[in-house]
């Protein structure tokens, strides 16, 4: 199941098969293997980079919509031997939509490539791994010769009560010209428009709504509401498409960022969307574990280190109360890398498709994109920019930042809505945690960013679990992580000038093995609990800290 509740009450889905054949060049005959799955689970596939097939067979026929939550990281969709559609990036969904498929038995094949290269610019050999393999849930729905291709809902506060915006595009399958009305509904009120579309149109229906009564999406009352959009041809449902909002707003005024017209603080973590035993394809057990391991420790926020999330996290979040900074796919990129042809192409389309698909989500509260790229570059800086007006264009109710990498000479500090910076002082370099932040304070300022929002996106030390020095605390220790974690958080949560903070990181992760040198085990060890969630001395501390 791609999200946490129906997501159609009149179009047909059908149960995917649960085992695929995957069949990769290097394993002696095919296998069987359970979609979703990351193929590293595969013991002679740890640490395979290339080619693999997934095939199964389903029946189905006219118009059917083949949806991928996530493919690592090239993705050519077949049905029986026809291609349908391709795909680049591991991190957001895709459809392929075959027209009047015959009635029966049907072959449908993915063909999957996870090897690194000049037209691949966000996946690149990086401090986390690039899993391989049908990593997201897959669904097959029947469609008519009109169906609901997105929903969108924005919430919009109207004197003392709220309305909302909702947009529903329409797609048409058909050879010939379509009328038909479209239900609009959000938080139970309803709204119905007559449309018409050409052969092949995409018309986008738009109304706002008033909705009397609602009560705002806070995080400790995450109070979630429906939204849908119902397609009827001559008073029959033909289509339908449903989703979950809630009604809040987001700002920013002055250095504060304001949620339901409330200044907050962040207390943050940085997950990546991984875990020990399953790599990349992460159960949604897991998923709420996470979270509510956070929250005990009294965090109010995550932030979806380096590109978008399953929408089920997602969902437990909106579910759960936990603020969402979500951001789009790119990680430590050089200007080399941001000049490939293939760059902003890749770049944009994850943005569009982040942006798109998640955009319902009340949890999430900010957009990121390009997370410690070369912005010290005119290049670079003008990449940024364009990112930038894109993520305004797409959203004009949420503010967007970008991390950046605690180094001089930055370009973009006045672009963002809220200036994000990176620092590992006591980690990287001796220096204190106070005069780390004034100083780039400085900088930011005189870069035009100086009365904006500031986050410390990722500040933090390492640990491998289990080491322990109680009496010299050498780094790596548990002990010596605890020190520098206390000074660093406590220096920005006392912060005049601080918005907040996301630790560096939640949980240990794997690496690409040109990392290996740097990170012991081949993880990135500065979890405060390992990649298996057992907790370090770390959590307890963060608890107290994030508490106070």
């Amino acid at each position: 199941m791609e999200r946490l509740f129906p997501t159609h009450h009149v179009r047909k889905a059908q149960a995917v098969p649960a085992l695929w054949t995957l069949t990769v060049p290097c394993l002696p005959a095919p296998v069987r293997v359970p979609v979703p799955s990351a193929w590293e689970m595969i013991p002679a596939l740890h640490n395979y980079r290339g080619c693999a097939v997934y095939e199964t067979q389903l029946a189905c026929q006219g118009h059917t919509r083949f949806h991928f939550g996530g493919v690592s990281f090239r993705a050519r969709v077949l049905l029986d031997g026809q291609e349908l559609t391709t795909h680049y990036g591991a991190y957001t969904a895709f459809e392929a939509v075959a027209r009047d498929v015959p009635a029966g038995m049907h072959c449908l094949r993915v063909e999957v490539d996870n090897r690194f290269g000049e037209d691949s610019a966000l996946h690149i050999p990086n401090d986390y791994y690039s899993y391989g393999g049908i990593t997201r849930p897959v669904t097959v729905e029947s469609l008519n010769d009109v169906y609901v291709k997105q929903l969108h809902v924005t919430p919009i506060r109207h004197g003392e009560g709220w309305q909302a915006e909702v947009e529903a595009i329409l797609c048409s399958l058909s050879d010939q010209p379509i009328a038909c009305e479209v239900v609009l509904t959000a938080a139970g009120q309803t709204v119905t428009v007559p449309v018409s579309l050409a052969p092949g149109e995409e018309v986008a229906v738009t109304r706002v709504i008033d909705c009397p009564g609602v009560l705002p999406w806070e995080m400790d009352t995450p109070v979630l509401y429906d939204v849908s959009a119902e397609l009827t041809m001559n008073g029959v449902a033909v289509d339908d498409l449903l989703d979950r909002f809630g009604f809040r707003t987001v700002a920013v005024q002055g250095r504060d960022i304001l949620f339901n017209g409330r200044k907050i603080r962040i207390k943050g973590f940085n997950r990546h969307e991984e875990y020990g035993a399953f790599g990349c394809a992460v159960p949604v057990e897991s998923m709420a574990h996470d979270i509510l391991l956070m929250k005990e420790m009294g965090a109010n926020a995550v932030r979806t280190c380096h590109y978008p999330n399953d929408p089920r996290f997602l969902d437990l979040c909106d579910e759960m109360g936990l603020l969402v900074w979500e951001e789009s796919h790119a990680r430590g990129l050089s200007i080399a890398t941001m000049r490939l042809p293939c760059f902003m192409p890749q770049n944009l389309l994850c943005t569009r498709e982040m942006v798109a698909q998640h955009y319902n989500h009340p949890a999430i509260f900010i957009w990121g994109c390009l997370n410690e790229c070369s912005d010290d570059t005119d290049d670079g800086a003008a990449c940024y920019r364009e990112t930038f007006r894109l993520l305004h264009a797409l959203d004009a109710s949420r503010p967007m930042t970008a991390a950046l990498l605690e180094r001089a000479g930055g370009k973009v500090f006045a672009d963002s809505d809220v200036v994000s910076v990176n620092l590992y002082p006591q980690w990287y370099y001796n220096a204190p945690v106070k005069e780390g932040i004034d100083k780039k304070l400085c900088e930011i300022e005189a870069g035009g960013g100086g009365e904006k929002p500031l986050i410390i996106s990722e500040i933090g030390a390492g640990a491998v679990y289990g080491y322990h020095d109680p009496l010299g605390e050498a780094k790596w220790s548990e002990e010596r992580q605890c020190t520098i974690l206390r000074e660093q958080i406590e220096a920005v949560l006392t912060h005049p000038k601080c918005s907040g903070v996301f630790i560096w990181q939640f949980a240990d992760v794997r690496v690409d093995e040109g990392w290996a040198m740097s990170r012991p085990r081949t993880h990135n060890n500065k979890g405060v609990v390992n990649e298996y969630r057992q907790p370090k001395l770390s959590f307890r501390l963060v608890q107290e800290l994030f508490h106070r």
